[in-house]
């Protein structure tokens, strides 16, 4: 494991369950939130460590 987070790639509905919110909310607000997707062909994931980097910079 990197520091920081793993390198492995989380589908839309894996992050959606792992914030505890729904795949439709996830999908229409990543990008305000400022959450950057990986492309992997047509499909979008989320870089495990950047979700985390971000929960830790969002979190009080």
């Amino acid at each position: 494991m990197a520091a920081g987070g793993s390198n492995r790639l989380l589908t839309p509905d894996e992050l959606a369950e792992k914030l505890g919110i729904t795949k439709r909310v996830l999908m229409a607000e990543y990008r305000r939130w400022g959450l950057k997707p990986t492309r992997v062909g047509r499909h979008i994931r989320f870089r495990e460590r950047h979700v985390e980097a971000w929960i830790e910079e969002n979190t009080e």
